[in-house]
């Protein structure tokens, strides 16, 4: 076969939490772009080896939503998600991109939208409100501009094991119960680690220890 006359597979999208319905009409509107294929699946589909471009899946209940973007980003680092929820909430925007989503779309977005919002985070860019990527670059930043990031901080064991706690989209709460520590000693443990890696918040923070790359550094 010719080179040229061969055709690539589809990228593959797949569609979790979404009631029957949705994912019909979801496929109605994908079946405009030979080039994308969309599938229902589950959890063990979306937390095992992943097989698609694309994870979009409904929002309903916010905790285990951020819950469930700390496990995948944890667990696959590079894997696109994107969030359908409902409602204009900008601090819940934010929160859903800072805990590893690429992109946001309100539930009552037409086709058009749906696929370009596709397009944008299949890209690597992020899709969501101008409004909420300039706050949630703002903070980002610590809101007063650049700051100076350490390439290779160098942490101990506890504050690590914070750290990967933080990946998880976990309050001072759960990470004091996790870690049999007092949640006052969480504060000064994510505190420490801001000024370590560089960043303002712990929104930035959990974006930089999501990378992953300077993971391992320990103090001795």
């Amino acid at each position: 076969m010719d080179t040229a006359s061969r055709v690539n597979p589809p990228l593959l999208i797949g569609l979790l939490d979404f009631e029957p319905l949705r994912v019909a009409g979801l496929r109605e509107i994908f079946a405009t772009r030979p080039d994308l294929e969309v599938v229902a699946t589950d959890l063990s589909g979306v937390l095992g080896k992943s097989q698609f471009d694309l994870i979009v899946f409904a929002l309903r209940d916010e905790s285990f939503a951020l819950n469930l973007l700390g496990r995948m980003r944890a667990r696959q680092p590079g894997q696109r998600v994107m969030v359908l929820g409902s409602g204009s909430d900008e601090e819940r925007m934010i929160e859903v991109i800072a805990a590893g989503a690429k992109g946001w779309l309100e539930d009552t977005a037409s086709p058009d939208q749906i696929l370009a919002a596709v397009d944008v985070v299949l890209s690597g860019s992020i899709w969501a409100p101008r409004r909420v990527l300039s706050r949630f670059v703002d903070r980002a930043l610590g809101e007063t501009g650049p700051r100076i990031r350490s390439l290779h901080p160098r942490l101990t064991e506890r504050e690590e094991q914070v750290l990967r706690q933080l990946v998880l989209a976990r309050s001072n709460r759960e990470i004091a119960e996790a870690l049999s520590i007092r949640e006052q000693t969480v504060k000064s443990y994510v505190a420490r680690l801001m000024r370590k890696v560089g960043v303002g918040n712990r929104i930035a923070l959990s974006m930089e220890a999501a990378s992953g790359q300077w993971w391992g550094s320990k103090e001795t």
